[in-house]
């Protein structure tokens, strides 16, 4: 992998061999077939926020109880992203999506048949298990497809079914939850598993790993500092959007006054904003990877206390929403390359760590939202714990910044 545009890479040349050229002419259907896998993850990633009061009500539960439904999930990437990424390093990129798309499809087969919370609890880890791999790879997949100066744009639009998934898939999931039982919402999501196995096996080019591919090559990429210096990043800094938007249901309903059977198009806002980053994103990403990761991080704090002083007004509460996940989903999108350009020769295991790193954040904002709403602080806490992680994950990112500037000057 080369640097991207704007960004270059202190370490200076690589020695060892690149990712393997990929069949020209085969980018558009690759990465339909990968947003389709992508669709069917971010339903199951953010179906359950919008599903929480149902699930309390059925199993009899707090709302932040149920929550660790959400934490679960992300605990699942977390172990998952970089334990398959790293065993499966040697195996066709192909293979490895089709094999984690039935790992997916049946984590959330068991999650809908789940009887008990913390039986739910457990199928929701399951699901999460090839969340970060599968996305990690289909990144490496769609960077190799695409030309050099274009990579940016390549990942996003790989990426476009997790942010689609927020206007129609998780609307359409809490809409059939509310309706028929969440139950079927998580068996929804299950078929589209199997659907994307028939789409990456009929439109993905048969892309072999690196010849001397293995896992001490891609532990390699762990010893390198700027690295670890985007890993964490990601886990304090996106926590703050998410320890608002676990809790958005009942923050909407309860605050803004927003009626229950509104919340799927509440969710449906935030998926648009999600999508108009994800298709213009990808050019700020082009220009400068660094550039847009500490510009997106300043943003969402801005938003997230902006969100705190307002949120009481419907409107001005839903269009931050909107911007939210514009801006949440660009900061991903940087992440994802920055990664790939601080690991060029082990992108597997850089790019599946970023959404490892990603549902840390997952994981940690909604504990943290969960714990100030359970000391009594209200619901609109959640957005000033979201303040302080974006400003943290900020601080990471400018230290990130000044490391690069002393290695190029060494």
């Amino acid at each position: 992998m080369t640097a991207t545009r704007g960004d270059t890479d202190p370490r200076g040349p690589v020695a060892a061999s690149p990712e393997p050229p990929a069949p020209a002419g085969r980018l558009g259907p690759a990465l339909a077939a990968l947003a389709v896998g992508g669709f069917g993850i971010g339903t199951t990633e953010f179906a359950t926020m919008g599903l929480l009061p149902d699930l309390a009500r059925h199993f009899h539960a707090s709302i932040p109880v149920m929550g660790h439904g959400i934490t679960a999930y992300a605990l699942g990437v977390v172990v998952g992203a970089p334990v398959i990424a790293v065993l499966g390093a040697r195996r066709p990129r192909r293979g490895m999506l089709i094999g984690l798309m039935a790992a997916f499809a049946i984590g959330n087969a068991l999650s809908a048949a789940a009887p008990t919370a913390g039986l739910f609890s457990v199928a929701r880890f399951a699901a999460g298990l090839p969340h970060g791999a599968f996305f990690g790879i289909a990144a490496v997949v769609a960077a190799s497809l695409a030309p050099p100066d274009r990579r940016g744009r390549a990942v996003s639009l790989a990426m476009i079914g997790l942010t689609v998934a927020n206007i129609a898939g998780v609307p359409a999931a809490t809409a059939i939850g509310q309706l028929f039982g969440w139950r079927a919402a998580y068996a929804g999501v299950a078929v589209i598993g199997l659907l994307t196995m028939a789409a990456v096996r009929l439109w993905v080019p048969a892309l072999p790993a690196a010849a001397d591919a293995g896992i001490r090559r891609e532990l390699g990429a762990l010893r390198r500092p700027q690295v670890w210096f985007a890993l964490v990043t990601g886990m304090i800094g996106f926590g703050g959007m998410f320890s608002l938007y676990s809790y958005i249901a009942p923050t909407m309903t309860e605050v803004a006054g927003v009626p229950p059977a509104g919340i799927a198009w509440v969710l449906a806002v935030f998926g648009t904003g999600m999508t108009g980053g994800a298709l213009f994103g990808g050019r700020l990403v082009d220009r400068s990877v660094l550039g847009t990761v500490c510009g997106t991080l300043g943003t969402v704090a801005v938003l997230l206390a902006v969100f705190a002083l307002t949120a009481r007004h419907a409107v001005a509460a839903i269009a931050l929403v909107f911007v939210l996940g514009a801006t949440t989903t660009i900061l991903a999108n940087a992440l994802q390359v920055r990664l790939m350009d601080a690991s060029p020769d082990a992108p597997s295991l850089a790019a599946s760590s970023n959404h490892a790193a990603l549902n840390v954040a997952n994981a940690s904002g909604a504990w943290l939202g969960g714990l100030v709403i359970a000391a009594g602080w209200g619901l609109l806490a959640t957005a000033w714990v979201g303040v302080a992680l974006s400003l943290g994950g900020l601080a990471v990112a400018l230290a990130s910044a000044a490391a690069e500037r002393r290695t190029r000057a060494a």
